[in-house]
């Protein structure tokens, strides 16, 4: 098959009436509590906790988390003074679908992915600690 593994996609796509982020954690192995790492660049996982602007998303499409793969942790937008979330967007976005058999019944799930965060509108995104130095 030609295509193989997570497919690009535009910020705008996935989210098209924007997104806010409410933390960042580090992603780790259940078992053996150490990080977990991309397996395609070898950098950690972080994951970004989202919710979907979109005012006719429901349920679980409300509320998503987007996997970083990043060095460190990514630096979350500023706050917007009066929203009590932080607005944001992320770079080189990728989904990949999968079968996620949880429930009662199999359905097509989407994992999200990107490699940086900005604030909406930013022209590059924002410097980590290591960037910074």
């Amino acid at each position: 098959m030609a295509i193989q593994g997570a497919l690009p996609v535009e910020f705008g796509t996935v989210f098209p009436h924007g997104a806010f982020a409410l933390g960042v954690e580090a992603i780790t192995d259940f078992e053996t509590k150490r990080p977990q790492l991309d397996k395609d660049t070898g950098l950690p996982l972080w994951a970004v906790d989202v919710i979907d602007a979109d005012p006719e998303a429901r349920g679980k499409a409300k509320s998503v988390k987007v996997k970083v793969a990043a060095e460190v942790c990514p630096t979350l937008p500023d706050e917007v003074p009066g929203l009590p979330f932080r607005p944001i967007e992320f770079e080189q976005m990728a989904v990949q679908p999968y079968v996620d058999d949880n429930g009662r019944r199999p359905r097509v799930a989407y994992s999200l992915r990107a490699r940086g965060v900005k604030a909406p509108g930013a022209a590059s995104g924002r410097k980590t600690v290591k960037d910074a130095a």
